[in-house]
């Protein structure tokens, strides 16, 4: 074996294929796309005149509409990481102190959201918040809160917000089993050493859980950012960029403009800046979970 993997061949052997099928499924798609957000194409099988950077300087400076995706997508993934998650940790440590028939049984039912198609989440979704026959409008009248009653997705003031907290809820799930898993491999000796020198409720959680989760909130922080960013299905089946503008995000935007708008040199542009948010915003959210861990 030892023999093998010093003969540059055959480790070469063993690499290529699967460097081959990366390039194919994954450079090549990024490159062919470079090369098409730097043309005015319509689509496939149209005319491709090259127009430089023309697009991405139309993007960058003139598009008001693509930055305000990228605000929602950034208030998104802001959301994740100081709403969703915190929550996550909450019920990861009670579900943990629960213990028993109740935990499988509460763990199934948070994680529930994210077995259900997004489609019917979604339709689920805009049934809720109908603004006439809606349940929660319903609710608001029976307990005399007529003067909350939105079209909480019809409404530039609401939509956003009530979009946010449909995305929020439905990763809820995911977030929880990362964290409780996490949870779960804490030792719990260190629980009793801290309680023995007083260490005691939210202080016992501060000093031990959080710290040796940190791993964990990394990578999530990472994944938040990354889905928000590349979040596409549940807005365009719920609102698709409306009421106005309000609730755009970037694959949204993108998907319009490739094949709604037929811009599809424009929406390649979009593409290459769209991977370039992400890899910025990975490396970012990577650094700050990094630096903040070796504080502790």
């Amino acid at each position: 074996m030892h023999r093998v993997f010093r003969n540059k061949t055959a480790i070469f052997l063993f690499v290529f294929p699967g460097m081959l099928l990366f390039a194919l499924t994954f450079l090549a798609p990024i490159v062919l796309s470079g090369y098409y957000s730097l043309t005015d194409t319509l689509g496939p099988g149209t005319k491709v005149t090259m127009v430089g950077l023309d697009n991405y300087t139309n993007l960058l400076f003139h598009d008001s509409k693509f930055w305000l995706a990228l605000r929602n997508a950034v208030l998104l993934g802001i959301g994740f990481i100081v709403i969703q998650h915190p929550i996550c940790i909450f019920f990861a440590v009670l579900l943990d102190r629960i213990g028993g028939k109740a935990e499988k049984v509460f763990r199934t039912i948070f994680f529930i959201p994210c077995v259900i198609s997004v489609v019917v989440i979604s339709k689920m979704w805009l049934s809720l918040l109908d603004p006439t026959f809606g349940l929660v409008n319903k609710v608001l009248d029976v307990l005399g809160l007529d003067m909350l009653k939105h079209a909480w997705l019809g409404e530039s003031s609401t939509a956003l917000g009530s979009m946010l907290f449909i995305l929020i809820w439905a990763g809820f799930g995911w977030g929880l089993l990362f964290y409780y898993a996490g949870v779960k491999g804490i030792p719990e000796d260190l629980y009793e050493a801290a309680q023995l020198d007083g260490a005691s409720g939210l202080k016992l959680h501060w000093r031990i859980t959080v710290p040796l989760l940190s791993p964990v909130i990394t990578v999530q922080v990472t994944l938040a950012m990354i889905t928000a960013l590349k979040q596409m299905e549940t807005v365009f089946l719920t609102t698709n960029g409306g009421p106005g503008d309000s609730t755009q995000f970037l694959a949204v935007y993108l998907y319009n403009k490739a094949f709604s708008a037929s811009q599809y040199g424009y929406a390649n542009a979009i593409s290459i800046l769209f991977i370039v948010v992400c890899l910025i915003a990975t490396y970012l959210s990577n650094r700050l979970t990094r630096s903040d861990a070796t504080e502790y």
